[in-house]
């Protein structure tokens, strides 16, 4: 293939990244969900209680949202062929360290360091970043899918884990799963050692039809930090909370976990139906529609609180906050440097995995105080018009912009 041919956004190279990026996206948020299926057998191997044997995933996710923003500078500096062998070697260490674990403490630190920051991490923002730059029309559903890979990985693997946990027990699962991800991730790395090096330009879509980056709005990356952090905050209520809200109702935690398992498949539909929302109206778009849904489906979560309700509300609920995290990445590409995309897209994505374990833990605290879930919908939804004021500052910084730029034209 021609050198030219390889510059060229949006080519069948670029498409063909997007896969492998998928793929590694798919088998490095292994990581993620490994120690929720194992938790029974963590607690019954290490005598400790619900919430000790729930830890290691707290840990690993904050393990992970740390790792994503060094990961994220990694690949900006070396390259994505960097952070994703330190992932896949880190990945397979991980999870053989894991399994011969003398102890709880040592469970813990592996989980944290090997598994959720050296590991995992490498998979998710970095390639984000990665992707944004080998498309420019097609960027929005590109961002999409590569941004579904940790959504499959939870759909995928958590039945497979149980299978093997189930028939070998935990050990011996996280030992072949350690060497499952050296043997298929470095060799699906060492595909994508070319290096983008394509000229920095804006989406069409966000008002980048002519060459170069959109002019910046004052504090623009300090805000979207915080948008992701407010919308997640939201979006974890319903996530986190829905299987202990239907017990609280008497539907039975069983319930919930179907509505849980229902808004993680609606939520790729989402995501993947935003990238093609985004290739046509631009990324703060996209992100005004998201929030201004996700907003609605909490509000409904109140007044609506009957099993087939519930049901049909979890789905709208996924169905409006799949596309939120992903226009991120588009608002970042379209405003700063390509050099600059894997730290700040990291970052970003960092905020919203903070969002996550701060709402939950939140919305929690809200229930031991008033009784009720009704206050911590509240709460969600308070945090959901932070992010949605934010995106509205964007929209009229945007336009303001496009009004300026063609005065000075004429």
């Amino acid at each position: 293939m021609s050198p030219a041919n390889l510059a060229t956004p949006d080519s069948r190279t670029s498409w063909l990244r997007l896969a492998i990026s998928l793929a590694l996206s798919t088998i490095g948020g292994i990581g993620l969900w490994s120690p929720v299926v194992v938790l029974p057998a963590i607690q019954q191997e290490f005598g400790v209680d619900r919430a000790g044997a729930a830890l290691p995933y707290t840990v690993t996710t904050i393990g992970f949202a740390l790792g994503g923003v060094l990961m994220g500078r990694v690949a900006d500096r070396f390259g994505i062929i960097v952070p994703l062998s330190i992932g896949a070697v880190s990945l397979g260490l991980g999870f053989i360290l894991a399994g011969v674990s003398g102890s709880y403490l040592q469970f813990l630190i592996v989980q944290a360091v090997m598994i959720g920051m050296l590991g995992s991490s490498a998979t998710f923002g970095p390639l984000v970043a990665d992707v944004s730059q080998w498309f420019l029309k097609r960027r929005g559903i590109a961002i999409a899918i590569v941004a579904s890979g940790n959504y499959l990985a939870g759909t995928v693997w958590p039945p497979v884990l149980q299978r093997a946990v189930e028939n070998f027990g935990w050990r011996p699962t996280y030992m072949v799963i350690g060497l499952l991800c050296v043997a298929t991730m470095l060799p699906l790395a060492l595909l994508l050692k070319t290096r983008p090096h394509f000229d920095d330009q804006a989406s069409p879509a966000s008002g980048g039809a002519r060459p170069g980056l959109l002019p910046k709005p004052a504090f623009l990356y300090p805000l979207l930090v915080l948008a992701g952090l407010s919308c997640c905050v939201a979006m974890s209520m319903p996530q986190v909370h829905i299987v202990a809200y239907c017990a609280d109702l008497g539907f039975g935690p069983a319930r919930g976990a179907e509505m849980l398992s229902l808004m993680l498949g609606f939520g790729v539909i989402s995501r993947l139906s935003s990238g093609f929302i985004a290739d046509r109206i631009g990324g703060v778009g996209t992100l005004i529609i998201g929030s201004f849904l996700q907003a609605l489906s909490l509000l409904l979560y109140i007044p609506f609180d009957g099993l087939v309700s519930l049901y049909v509300v979890s789905a709208l609920f996924g169905l409006s906050q799949g596309g939120i995290v992903p226009s991120y990445a588009l608002i970042i590409r379209d405003h700063f440097p390509a050099r600059e995309a894997g730290t700040r897209i990291s970052l970003v994505l960092t905020a919203t995995v903070l969002g996550m374990a701060l709402g939950g833990w939140m919305s929690g605290k809200i229930f031991d105080l008033t009784g009720s879930y009704h206050a911590a919908f509240l709460n969600g939804i308070v945090w959901n018009l932070v992010n949605l004021a934010i995106a509205a500052w964007l929209l009229r910084s945007r336009l303001g912009g496009t009004r300026h730029q063609t005065a000075a034209a004429a």
